[in-house]
């Protein structure tokens, strides 16, 4: 009785429709297709929305509209948009997860075997070093102390992927930091704001520039020290 159910059972599994072919079964990729994340820092919340620790989420808002992408939505610990950019699929990012969490929202990308984060990451983020008016691309580094890196680090495993950093320190040498977590938190001060999207149309070219041949040729051309590409401006790191 036995062997009859198994040689009828082999039967029915040999018996396929000529030209059939075998179904392949991917599970927990997502969606297979080559993305770009560009992953804006910042702090979810209205009380947040004007504080230099969200410079991130400003860049990444204003690339949103220039490429004209698609509406935000909430996909899992984070609010996204996407869209192509000169052919390119891209996706815009902003952790929901604060700022030390921020790594968190990396893992469906991570799961991905196609994707990398030393090549398909950009990760846009303050950076109290820097006086405003400055920019810095880099291709690796340590989080220099600050929570979104150490949380982005912790959750790819390693240093190498790309980051901008945005200045936020104030170009009067005569004003101090303090308090560096009140500084951050803080909102911009009359006029620094403007100095900061300012930077933005310069930095859409960049960014756009990464998206088509990579951090290093980024760097080179974007140097940071001034608003477009290889100009120069006053002030010091």
């Amino acid at each position: 009785m036995f062997r009859s159910l198994i040689a009828r059972w082999r039967g029915r599994k040999d018996q396929s429709a000529p030209g059939d072919e075998p179904v392949k079964v991917v599970l927990g990729l997502g969606n297979p297709e080559p993305v770009k994340v560009v992953l804006g820092l910042g702090n979810p919340g209205k009380e947040y929305e004007r504080t230099r620790h969200n410079v991130g989420w400003w860049l990444v808002d204003h690339l949103a509209d220039v490429w004209r992408f698609e509406a935000w939505k909430k996909d899992g610990e984070a609010r996204v948009t996407s869209g192509l950019v000169h052919g390119t699929r891209v996706r815009l990012v902003k952790p929901l997860t604060y700022m030390n969490l921020s790594g968190a929202v990396l893992r469906p990308y991570l799961r991905r075997e196609s994707w990398s984060p030393k090549t398909d990451l950009l990760v846009v983020v303050d950076e109290v070093a820097l006086t405003l008016g400055r920019y810095r691309f880099r291709a690796k580094g340590s989080a220099g102390g600050h929570n979104g890196l150490k949380s982005i680090e912790g959750a790819v495993g390693h240093q190498e992927y790309a980051r901008l950093r945005i200045g936020i320190k104030p170009d009067d040498e005569r004003r101090s930091v303090g308090n560096l977590s009140d500084f951050v938190l803080d909102d911009f001060g009359k006029g620094e704001a403007t100095v900061v999207r300012d930077l933005f149309p310069a930095l859409t070219e960049a960014v756009e520039l990464w998206l088509k041949d990579g951090i290093e040729k980024t760097m080179n051309t974007f140097t940071g020290e001034g608003s477009g590409p290889r100009a120069k401006g006053p002030g010091k790191d």
